[in-house]
């Protein structure tokens, strides 16, 4: 499976957050994106991941970030409340995977996606990607380095 390249056009998809709102990428144009996948809800690594977004306000108020896994929309409205997370967290439930499928990052022998990272710049061009191993936690730093260079491109 290749991962989406950088330079090339955001697969655009629509889905559900924990509220059940519907979502789909392009919603978003003309404004940087940061999609976040992550193996599973309620988990260790995934846990520490996206609480540590949340304590970034400074790093959430310069994108739309989207946290998206394969976990069902029940899970996510659980595991966002439990939280206090306060940005989206999608679905990719139905069809199983087809959104990290698109990013080239689900691992279909785990049913999951994998820890991808996509930073999309207005324009709906991915400008910034990494992909970690499962048990190894991205930076938000490098969100926000990311998101830094996307605005000395203008």
């Amino acid at each position: 499976m290749t991962i989406a390249a950088v330079g090339s056009r955001a697969p655009d998809f629509s889905t559900r957050n924990q509220h059940g709102e519907e979502i789909r990428l392009s919603q978003y144009a003309g404004h940087p994106v940061v999609l976040v996948f992550y193996p599973y809800a309620f988990s260790g690594v995934c846990t520490s991941e996206l609480t540590a977004l949340r304590d970034r306000p400074e790093l959430l108020a310069s994108a739309q970030f989207l946290a998206i896994s394969c976990d069902p929309l029940f899970t996510l409205r659980a595991y966002a409340d439990h939280q206090e997370l306060g940005f989206s967290l999608l679905t990719d439930f139905w069809p199983h995977g087809a959104i990290a499928s698109s990013y080239g990052v689900f691992d279909a022998e785990r049913g999951c996606a994998r820890r991808g990272t996509f930073v999309i710049d207005a324009a709906g061009v991915i400008r910034w990607s990494v992909l970690n191993a499962m048990p190894e936690a991205r930076n938000p730093d490098d969100y926000a380095e990311a998101l830094s260079a996307l605005t000395r491109r203008k």
